[in-house]
């Protein structure tokens, strides 16, 4: 049996740069830590998820000192349903990451000399800029920390903390995989990806399939009929929609 590690935490570190994958970096005791959740200018206290000789990964407990330029994310799912992952920094600074660590891979891994490169163009529409997507029907629905907390939130469905029936099947979600856990999604019922007609579709065909009791998939015993929803909007105001079993 594999015993409980105690995790590490560190406070008040000081954010410094960005990595790769939405990850931002700072430095202790020489050790370069990749942290999920800061951005650079941030003074943060963290716990360490991964701790190696030379580096180490984190997520960020708490903003101590926000960076000058950090916002508030606008999206209701923002930090667990794995995209998006930069909704904290303004758009121009996203763009100014994103091509410095392009040049970094090029001249660092790749061993390329670059010429002089101009700015990245940004794109015109910072939200429904995607024209399609595609969701999943779990019978397994991810919880967050707030909704495990939250009264009545387990009413139709199984809270993992008190279950005692194993006979009580979870109520599921529509919506994206959980990063890193394959076979539970987040009820998702607001994406600003596409035209918020995805939405409304999304969640009209959710409420359609609970109340006529539709059974979700689950992806390890391979029973149960809806799998995955695609949603595609075209320029022209046209609709697809495709249900898959």
């Amino acid at each position: 049996m594999r015993k409980n590690k105690q995790r590490i935490q560190l406070n008040n570190i000081a954010v410094t740069d960005y990595a790769a994958e939405g990850k931002a970096i700072a430095r202790h005791d020489g050790k370069v830590i990749f942290i999920s959740g800061a951005v650079p200018g941030d003074t943060v206290d963290i716990i360490l998820t991964k701790n190696k000789k030379d580096w180490a990964e984190a997520r960020a407990i708490k903003i101590v000192t926000p960076a000058p330029d950090r916002l508030e994310p606008f999206c209701r799912h923002f930090g667990i349903c794995g995209g998006c992952k930069w909704q904290m920094l303004p758009y121009e600074k996203q763009l100014f990451y994103k091509q410095q660590e392009t040049e970094q891979n090029l001249k660092r891994i790749g061993k390329v000399e670059l010429p002089a490169i101009m700015p990245i163009i940004g794109s015109a529409n910072t939200i429904h800029y995607r024209n399609k997507l595609e969701f999943t029907f779990s019978n397994k629905r991810y919880f967050t920390h707030e909704e495990m907390s939250t009264p009545g939130a387990f009413e139709d469905a199984v809270n993992p903390n008190t279950l005692t029936n194993a006979a009580i099947l979870p109520s599921g979600a529509l919506g994206y995989h959980v990063p890193r856990i394959f076979d539970k999604a987040i009820d998702i019922f607001e994406c600003w990806l596409l035209d918020d007609v995805n939405n409304r579709v999304r969640n009209s065909i959710r409420d359609f399939a609970k109340e006529n009791k539709f059974s979700y998939y689950d992806i390890k015993e391979h029973t149960g009929w809806l799998r995955n929803i695609i949603i595609r909007y075209c320029t022209t105001g046209e609709l697809m929609v495709n249900i898959c079993l």
